[in-house]
């Protein structure tokens, strides 16, 4: 029988020190590192996403960075699978695991959990492959019979309008009435959660030191790589730092403009995401960051 692990997870804003004091706190605990950073997830998205450096995460093992490539698609579901495999690992490895990150949005899917899927089989599989030929037909399909879900749903989005139709072929339900009655099942229960609580002007100093760094370390050189590999296409390519950079390239502003551009949209997603962690956590341990490390070092 594997024995239990601690599990514990680290969130705060961009720039807030999360990441060192994880690699910290997993030296001393003896713990794996799984990532919620929405960037980070990403291959050669390196600058941009400001991940640990290569003898971070060679000192410590991390997952949840450098999974997929850019003009890949990445969901809450395969973030979900990623976590299971990462328990599976710890427990056979007798690990702990730390989850750390900004994307906090990934972390409330593991404690609400996701609606299990229908049984779906080779003949459905198969079938709904064939109708996706004409996405625009299912689309709308789906919008006729149940409004309600997809008006959330971008008519160009294949994979969740393949999801939504599985559901409703599978199953005989639309996908709205399917979910009433397939309500999710949390995946994690009892987490401790430490968020680190930064004053607004420590972290627009941080978050200005960063993006200078970021510069100075050929952040136009990453995102001119970036595109001329995968276009502009990739939801990626609409991130933060990459954006910008984009309209330097295009002559929309001048390199200081873009860097300012860069502190200002980082410091409008910092506040973002204090609002999340602030509103849909609940028993959480917010402190200073020196606070969060006397506490757990």
């Amino acid at each position: 029988m594997n024995t239990p692990i601690k599990e514990l997870s680290i969130i705060g804003p961009t720039a807030s020190g999360k990441s060192d004091l994880a690699i910290k706190v997993a030296q001393k605990i003896d713990a794996y590192i799984l990532s919620i950073d929405s960037l980070s997830i990403y291959k050669e998205i390196d600058i941009v996403s400001a991940k640990p450096s290569k003898e971070e995460l060679q000192s410590i093992k991390h997952f949840g960075i450098n999974e997929l490539y850019a003009d890949e698609y990445f969901s809450v579901e395969i973030f979900i699978n990623l976590y299971k495999k990462v328990k599976e690992l710890c427990l056979n490895e007798n690990k702990n695991l730390i989850i750390v990150g900004g994307t906090s949005f990934y972390l409330m899917s593991l404690l609400s959990g996701l609606s299990p899927l229908p049984a779906i089989d080779a003949k459905i599989s198969s079938s709904v492959k064939e109708e996706l030929c004409e996405l625009n037909e299912c689309y709308n399909l789906l919008y006729e019979a149940d409004g309600e879900y997809m008006k959330n749903i971008s008519p160009n989005d294949s994979y969740r309008i393949e999801k939504a139709l599985l559901i409703f072929r599978a199953s005989g339900l639309i996908p709205s009435d399917y979910f009433r009655a397939n309500p999710p099942k949390p995946i994690i229960e009892n987490l401790d959660i430490y968020n680190i609580d930064v004053d607004r002007d420590i972290l627009r100093k941080r978050i200005n030191t960063r993006t200078k760094k970021m510069c100075e370390s050929g952040l136009i050189d990453e995102v001119c790589y970036l595109e001329q590999k995968y276009t502009r296409a990739p939801h990626s390519m609409n991130s933060i730092g990459i954006v910008e950079v984009l309209d330097f390239l295009d002559g929309k502003c001048t390199k200081e403009q873009m860097s300012e551009l860069i502190s200002t949209h980082t410091a409008g997603l910092a506040k973002r995401q204090q609002t999340f962690n602030r509103t849909q956590f609940q028993n959480v341990i917010s402190a200073k960051l020196n606070e969060l490390e006397r506490l757990l070092l």
